[in-house]
């Protein structure tokens, strides 16, 4: 049977329409604290209580209740004192604040942040450039500067990439044997969730966190526990200033906010400080190499349209940047999940 001929075309292009709206009840049931108190009532509650706890309309809340029953976030049971509503295990483990895999604080950056750059998509389009300009009224010059406007925008940015290593940062550290690596610098390493996913896989190791001042006070106020000793930190912009002596340099979502020319500036400074022997780890979502997808990583590319001056890449064209740095012996492996590692030697 012809695939084509299967799909129901109406039906894809409203599913598609619907995405927006979809994305936007996920968001909004987190920011109200609907699956914390669910989680930590005990028990099912109705859509009366839910709305009393959390301060909201009654009408509001069931539609919201049950927008979230049909996105399988939520589960119902009808009784005779009405309906009551519980988590489903995927909500208790990525949509509750008090979960170690909790995704709520990058979802909150996407709800509040990201999607108020999306909303000049078509603007993006057609300047060729990021769109913090008509969102936040900040020049578009310097992404992080805008990305790091207060320290509001710091903790909320910071907790959510913290969010995402919590469930892919094992996969992408696993996929090369590290353990040689004795010293490493996580290169723009932020609230330090790899680092310390690092040190907890490579225990013989020792990871420097290499970010602007203000994150690293961040970081080490709100992140990184002071106990933990394996991790240390060095203040610095890594375009501008100099980059600390290490075997093995990890560049996690790095690359992906420049353009050619400020990846290839940025990886020659990487090669020069790196120790003989030593390597660079690049995690970053890889485009199949026609760029016909995975549609996950074309959507990232669009983000960073709207968001920085960079865009996602294919492993060759990463590759092609190692090499052109002096890495040799560069090695791709794919992890199957959101993120990607790429492993070149010095």
């Amino acid at each position: 049977m012809n695939s084509t001929e299967d799909l129901d075309y109406p039906q894809v292009i409203l599913q598609y329409n619907s995405g927006f709206l979809v994305s936007k009840v996920m968001f909004t049931a987190c920011e109200l604290g609907v699956f914390d108190l669910l989680l930590e009532s005990g028990e099912p509650l109705s859509s009366d209580a839910i709305a009393a706890r959390l301060g909201t309309s009654t009408t509001g809340m069931e539609r919201l209740l049950d927008a979230c029953v049909g996105l399988k976030l939520l589960a119902v049971e009808l009784t005779q004192e009405g309906a009551l509503y519980r988590n489903t295990e995927i909500s208790n483990i990525y949509l509750t604040k008090s979960s170690p895999k909790s995704q709520y604080h990058i979802m909150m950056y996407y709800s509040n942040t990201v999607y108020l750059c999306w909303h000049y998509l078509a603007d993006a389009v057609r300047e060729g450039r990021n769109q913090y300009e008509r969102a936040f009224g900040i020049l578009s010059k310097d992404p992080f500067g805008a990305m790091y406007r207060s320290e509001e925008e710091m903790l909320k940015f910071m907790a959510g990439q913290n969010s995402v290593w919590s469930i892919c940062g094992r996969d992408v550290l696993a996929a090369f044997d590290l353990s040689p690596f004795r010293q490493i610098c996580d290169l723009g390493g932020g609230g330090g969730a790899l680092a310390r996913e690092c040190v907890s896989l490579y225990p013989n190791s020792m990871v420097t966190i290499y970010d602007l001042p203000k994150v690293v006070q961040l970081a080490k106020e709100r992140f990184v526990p002071p106990e933990e000793h394996r991790i240390a930190f060095h203040e610095g912009d890594f375009f501008n200033d100099s980059i600390p002596e290490a075997e093995l340099y990890i560049l996690s979502k790095i690359l992906h906010d420049w353009d050619d020319d400020k990846c290839r500036q940025l990886l020659a400074k990487v090669y020069k400080a790196c120790r003989p022997g030593g390597g660079v780890l690049l995690v970053e979502s890889l485009l199949n190499e026609d760029k016909s997808g995975p549609l996950e990583t074309q959507l990232y590319s669009m983000n960073m349209l709207v968001q920085t001056e960079g865009k996602e890449r294919t492993a060759a064209e990463y590759s092609k940047l190692l090499e052109a740095a002096g890495f040799r012996e560069v090695r791709v492996k794919r992890t199957g999940k959101l993120y990607d590692a790429v492993l070149g030697s010095k």
